[in-house]
């Protein structure tokens, strides 16, 4: 679990096949394709949506259990709208929550507990400070590049 003022990181890589990327999270992996790329695999985007249905129902399922409400299940539906005027953003996130075993009023306050405390709702709602670095690498020395022919000795 990550606490207040940790870091928390996740890798990613591309692939041989163009538009593929196989991201890594505490040693587990996960195959990301680009709207460009393949289409077989889950895209940037819904990834963003599955994080916000992930922390939505975890963190609801965590205060019910703290207030003892009789919560019997829960499901999130997340979707983007893209801004028309300008494709490099979202116009809209929303997000449903569908909530069983509790009434609308107990319902409503477990909502306004994930939402007063969840760092990914938050950032999304807010905004965040998102900071880049770049690097390059030397592409290796042509005689180590594999040629597929076999040398001769």
């Amino acid at each position: 679990m990550t606490t207040a003022g940790q870091t928390t990181s996740i890798s990613g890589r591309s692939t041989d096949t163009p538009g593929r990327f196989l991201v890594t999270a505490r040693g587990n992996h996960f195959v990301s394709d680009a709207r460009t790329g393949p289409g077989e695999a889950v895209q940037a985007g819904e990834l963003l949506l599955a994080s916000l249905a992930s922390c939505s129902l975890s963190n609801i399922q965590l205060h019910a259990q703290e207030r003892e409400s009789g919560l019997t299940g829960g499901q999130a539906q997340v979707s983007y709208e893209r801004d028309p005027e300008d494709p490099t953003r979202y116009a809209c996130i929303r997000l449903e929550l569908r909530l069983s075993g509790v009434t609308q009023e107990e319902a409503e306050a477990l909502t306004g507990l994930f939402t007063d405390s969840c760092p990914i709702y938050n950032t999304l709602r807010r905004g965040g400070n998102v900071q880049i670095a770049v690097r390059t690498e030397a592409p290796a020395p042509a005689s180590s590049v594999p040629t597929g022919r076999a040398r001769a000795v």
